[in-house]
Formats: structure tokens, C-alpha cells, sequence
């Protein structure tokens, strides 16, 4: 099916709710230079179960994009999971696997940059595409060092210690090694596992050499850290999905990788943090 020439990119997004944000993204991604000369790309896209038109308006504009229906309860890991998991199922062949996010606007060279960085890599790393923040002129997301200071593209390849998921090229040699996402983790956290699990697999991964492209960054407190809102608020905010620390699937990520005795440390730190707000932010001030 795929030329020996050209290389072949399952490209993965998930989405809910930001159909112009989704569009814009889309936009950009057939707007990539060298795309069927270089590369090509073949895209799947889980649609959380929008209710504003998003699947729709993508059918409409894109029609070459591989939609899959989501339950509305997927959240990006999950719903990222599906996305790859349809990709594998549509053929095992592809050179290179993109996680994308749909709020991610990509410079037009940005694809072909990532190969470029890969192939000097001899395809068996995985490299982690840095983004820009307009607004904050720096970066907003990438790759990390083990103290979890953010790296920033310096025009070589840095060595990430883990990974933010908004822009990644996964290297057909590193998937195999490594696997798709865990789907155990709803939303956050998942990005975090699988640059740890490269690791783990004795595979490096790299930031990018330049941006690849402009993501807004989220800087904002989560609200369970508020003491603006009640404690019952704080709790349902801790425990949903998007509470970005949910003590659960923390607990089992940082079991895994840190111990139990780290684990449980922050399973209690978190909680003391919802219960006590006010002492944690004067302590930070």
C-alpha cells in the first residue's frame, strides 16, 4: 500500500466541543510543506460525541479525515488511545505516528522538521515537537528534564527526560517497542507515561530543534487548589477527568515509576492541599 519514497503518517486527534479550534488545526495540517512529496499523512480523528457540529463541518471540509465516533467520556489519553488503536487496525505499516492536538496550530514546515530530526536519529527515538505561546512569547509545551523544567528548542536535539503530548512523532521502531497509550488514564497523565515508558524501553526521546508550531499554554491553578470555592466543589473538581492530579490514577502512574512510598506521599499531599488551600498558596507566595 505505502511507497518506499514517500513516508506515511497516521496522524491522531481527538476532540469535544472546539470545532473552530479542530478546523484551524486540521488547516494547518494540510497546509504542511512536502506533504506528497515527503510524506504523507492519513488522519484519524475520534470525535468525543461534539454537540456543535464538529463532525459534520470536518466531513464537509475534510472529507479524507478517518472520523471515529466517541462515547462523550474519552478525554484526550482515551480518547488519543482510539484514535491509535483505529490507525494499527487500518495498517500496521505506517513509518510514523503524530499525536496531535486539536488546539495545536502548525508552522508549515513542522512535519517535515520532525522527520528530519528523526531520521538523524535512525528513526528509533521519539521526538516531541515544542510549542509557542503568542501570548507569553516562550515556550508552552514539549519536553522536560527530570527536575521538570520545560526545554526549549535551541537548533540541536535536547534530551527529554518525559513529554507533553500536543505535538509528538513516534517512529514506527519506537511503537513497536513501546506500545500506544495506556488507556487506563482518562485525560492528563498519559503524555507523562509514555515519554517514561520510552525510557523504560532503553529509547531516548528528543525536543524538537525548532518550534513546530503555536499551543496556548494553561498557567491557571487548577480549581481544586482554589479556596474561592467550597470544599464539595473542590473535591467533585479533584476527582473529575480534567482535575488534571486526579489521586487515583496519579497514585498508579506514580507507583509505576517513583515507588509506593512517593505514591502514597502524594496521594496525602494532594488531599491536604484540597482540605487546606489557603496555607498551601501562602506557602508558594
Amino acid at each position: 500500500m505505502f511507497s518506499s519514497h514517500v513516508r506515511f503518517i497516521a496522524v491522531l486527534i481527538t476532540c469535544h466541543n472546539r470545532k473552530d479550534k479542530t478546523l484551524s488545526c486540521l488547516e494547518c495540517l494540510h497546509k504542511q510543506i512536502k506533504i506528497g512529496e515527503f510524506f504523507n499523512i492519513v488522519v484519524f480523528l475520534v470525535d468525543d460525541a461534539s454537540s456543535d457540529g464538529t463532525k459534520d463541518a470536518i466531513s464537509n471540509q475534510y472529507p479524507d479525515v478517518n472520523i471515529i465516533q466517541g462515547n462523550g467520556k474519552l478525554y484526550w489519553n482515551r480518547g488519543m488511545h482510539l484514535a491509535w488503536k483505529a490507525a494499527v487496525e487500518f495498517n500496521r505499516n505506517f513509518d510514523y505516528y503524530l499525536w496531535l492536538n486539536d488546539d495545536t496550530y502548525l508552522y508549515p514546515n513542522a512535519i517535515s522538521n520532525l522527520i528530519t530530526d528523526a531520521l538523524s536519529c535512525g528513526n528509533n527515538s521519539l521526538i516531541c515537537g515544542s510549542t509557542y505561546s503568542e501570548i507569553n512569547k516562550t515556550t508552552s509545551y514539549g519536553g522536560y528534564t527530570n527536575k521538570g523544567n520545560l526545554l526549549f528548542p535551541n537548533n540541536t536535539l535536547r534530551e527529554a527526560y518525559t513529554i507533553n503530548g500536543n505535538c509528538v512523532l513516534i517512529p514506527k521502531f519506537v511503537f513497536e517497542k513501546v506500545g500506544i497509550l495506556d488507556k487506563r488514564f482518562p485525560h492528563a497523565i498519559g503524555d507523562f507515561e509514555y515519554g517514561l515508558r520510552v525510557r523504560k524501553q532503553n529509547l531516548n526521546s528528543f525536543v524538537s530543534k525548532e518550534y513546530v508550531g503555536v499551543c496556548e499554554g494553561f498557567t491557571k491553578l487548577p480549581l481544586w487548589c482554589s479556596p474561592n470555592i467550597s470544599l464539595l466543589s473542590r473535591l467533585k473538581n479533584l476527582y473529575s477527568p480534567l482535575g488534571n492530579s486526579h489521586p487515583f490514577y496519579y497514585f498508579i502512574f506514580e507507583n509505576s515509576y517513583y515507588g509506593f512510598l512517593r505514591a502514597f506521599k502524594h496521594f496525602l499531599s494532594i488531599h491536604l492541599r484540597l482540605l487546606f488551600p489557603d496555607l498551601w498558596l501562602k506557602k508558594n507566595k
